[in-house]
């Protein structure tokens, strides 16, 4: 009887989260109420309390969803093959999820949600992502810190572009190749 209790307390959470996304998605990543998530999944405000704690709950199980989904992502990227071909593939795959969703891109790279903080559980997959990027540099002869900082930093901010001034365009993602090669000619300049 437990188990069975269980798996509908995890689906019904499940539910409440599809219908804070898909909210999130069309009012923005702030703009939903809990009382328009309880009407969503067909049920009273209060009721959502029995799932989450607060509202900031919903955000930080959305954020590991979130996160799980990017590992998840680039756990799919091939790592064989020449450095400059896994960088582009990797750039390729992180620019395609971070682009994919507008709402998921707020509440992972840009902290808009004023006071959410995540909890450390959730965390702990954000840091899992960037130690498989460590890990992807590492196999590649790439091992300085500064390297992953301005890594994420170049795309992210092609990222950004291309969601804040041209979505569901290609203006920025066509930079990426160029931005994996300037990439690399400040890497072997920083090793000589």
């Amino acid at each position: 009887m437990t188990d069975r209790r269980a798996r509908r307390h995890e689906a019904t959470r499940q539910e409440i989260l599809s219908a804070t996304w898909q909210l999130a998605r069309t009012k923005g990543l702030t703009g939903w109420s809990l009382r328009e998530v309880a009407q969503a999944v067909d049920m009273r405000a209060p009721s959502l309390y029995g799932y989450f704690d607060s509202k900031d709950a919903i955000y930080d199980a959305m954020f590991a969803q979130g996160y799980q989904q990017l590992l998840e992502h680039l756990g799919g990227i091939p790592t064989d093959g020449h450095p400059r071909e896994v960088l582009r593939r990797s750039a390729h795959a992180f620019f395609d999820f971070y682009v994919a969703d507008s709402a998921r891109h707020q509440l992972l790279f840009l902290r808009v949600v004023p006071g959410f903080e995540p909890s450390v559980e959730s965390y702990a997959l954000a840091q899992e992502a960037v130690d498989q990027l460590r890990a992807l540099f590492a196999a590649i002869g790439i091992d300085r810190r500064e390297s992953v900082d301005l890594w994420t930093a170049l795309l992210s901010g092609l990222a950004s572009q291309q969601v804040s001034n041209d979505p569901g365009g290609d203006r920025w993602a066509r930079l990426i190749d160029p931005a994996v090669e300037m990439f690399l000619a400040s890497e072997l300049a920083s090793a000589g």
